[in-house]
């Protein structure tokens, strides 16, 4: 076969090997997205702002509705939605029986539920993805705090986000969006904490250095004239 045939063929050899690694690369995200919540401030007994990130894994129907349950066991008693334009937020405070004690306060009536929906027309259309912050407290004294969530698409189809996450154990097909509390006890110290007085000590060191070769210079260039002038001085003398 002549070289001009198979430069060709070896072109189209690389384009059917890209486009099979995209296509398995689209598989694979598609498979994996679910709806997740993470906090930057989030810790045991404080209050922080919760961050449900909802991706939209229909290729023919777009999201409408995101009902997240907040746990009532250990309620929190704080909770506040960040609008989202294009969408309604309901927060229904549900009675709590019995009542449970936080921070030394009886509470028997706390939100169990936040419900995200959609106006008309609207909704996280397929390949899109969408953000609901929530913020409130105090957060249990706990490592984690899990949220159910039921995800509801336009064709009426719902994808119930339930399935509790053993350790151990592989990731269920739906698992609940699990919220991890970081700990505010006590703040790691960082190994190079010590650096910014080291380098104010250095550059302090550096200074008096120049000083003191600026001075030792000047002498120098002084002793020099003098010498000059001493040596000027003897020749007309002499």
């Amino acid at each position: 076969m002549s070289l001009h045939l198979l430069r060709p063929a070896r072109r189209l050899a690389a384009l059917t090997a890209v486009s099979l690694a995209g296509l398995l690369v689209l598989g694979t995200g598609a498979a994996s997205a679910h709806v997740t919540v993470g906090s930057a401030d989030a810790a045991p007994g404080g209050y922080g702002k919760t961050t449900f990130r909802v991706p939209n894994e229909s290729d023919a129907a777009s999201t409408v509705a995101l009902r997240v349950q907040v746990p009532t066991d250990t309620p929190l008693t704080s909770l506040r939605a960040r609008p989202v334009p294009g969408w309604t937020i309901t927060l229904p405070p549900t009675t709590i029986d019995p009542p449970v004690e936080v921070h030394g306060e009886t509470v028997d009536t706390a939100v169990s539920v936040v419900e995200f929906r959609a106006e008309p027309g609207g909704g996280i259309a397929p390949g899109e993805f969408q953000e609901f912050a929530l913020s409130g407290g105090p957060f249990p004294d706990a490592d984690s705090l899990t949220f159910a969530a039921v995800q509801t698409y336009s064709d009426g189809s719902e994808s119930a986000w339930i399935e509790p996450i053993v350790e151990g154990q592989a990731e269920p097909q739906y698992p609940a969006p699990v919220l991890a509390l970081t700990s505010t006890d006590a703040a790691p110290v960082s190994s190079d904490a010590g650096t910014p007085a080291a380098s104010e000590e250095e550059g302090n060191g550096t200074a008096v250095t120049a000083l003191v070769l600026a001075v030792l210079g000047l002498l120098a260039g002084l002793g020099g004239l003098f010498l000059g002038l001493t040596a000027r001085r003897r020749t007309v003398a002499s």
